[in-house]
């Protein structure tokens, strides 16, 4: 691994080891090791400097949200009323926890937000109850996810 300025270049080796666990963070790394042909405390060693690094952070399951009845996926376009209520704005949706993610964006909108709902009647309860009603915001304009076609991390 080499710490160019901002940028970390990772070799051959460090990209298979996070291919391994990028698809099953549980895999064993003494698996990974023999797989790769080199020691478990090889492994041990470049994991902690690639996150030391800043590479890769944590690990986490996932929860399937239709198992637990959210089936509405929508993004929302945030319109602000000034820029400079854009903290605030984002303190609030931090308290939403049906926002999983939150973009300050270029063009139309001020904020973009993707948020999990039970069904479209919770999703209209969200916008005009929560949403909405958070000072600064003038207006959102939503767009409802019919299917996730992609999803994946960055290759290596």
């Amino acid at each position: 691994m080499k710490i160019n300025s901002l940028i970390v270049e990772i070799d051959g080796i460090d990209k298979e080891i996070l291919r391994y666990l990028m698809e099953d963070a549980r895999k064993p790394i003494l698996q990974i090791a023999n797989k790769i042909g080199i020691s478990g405390a090889a492994i041990h060693q470049r994991l902690r400097k690639l996150e030391q690094s800043g590479v890769i952070s944590g690990s986490k399951f996932t929860v399937n949200h239709k198992v637990l009845g959210y089936n509405t996926m929508a993004f929302v376009g945030v319109y602000l009323d000034k820029a400079a209520r854009n903290s605030e704005a984002v303190k609030d949706l931090k308290k939403i926890p049906e926002v999983l993610e939150c973009h300050y964006t270029t063009g139309n909108w001020s904020i973009l937000i993707k948020i999990i709902c039970r069904d479209n009647e919770h999703l209209m309860q969200l916008l005009n109850s929560k949403i909405q009603t958070i000072e600064g915001v003038s207006r959102t304009e939503t767009f409802i996810s019919l299917e996730q076609q992609i999803e994946r991390q960055i290759q290596l």
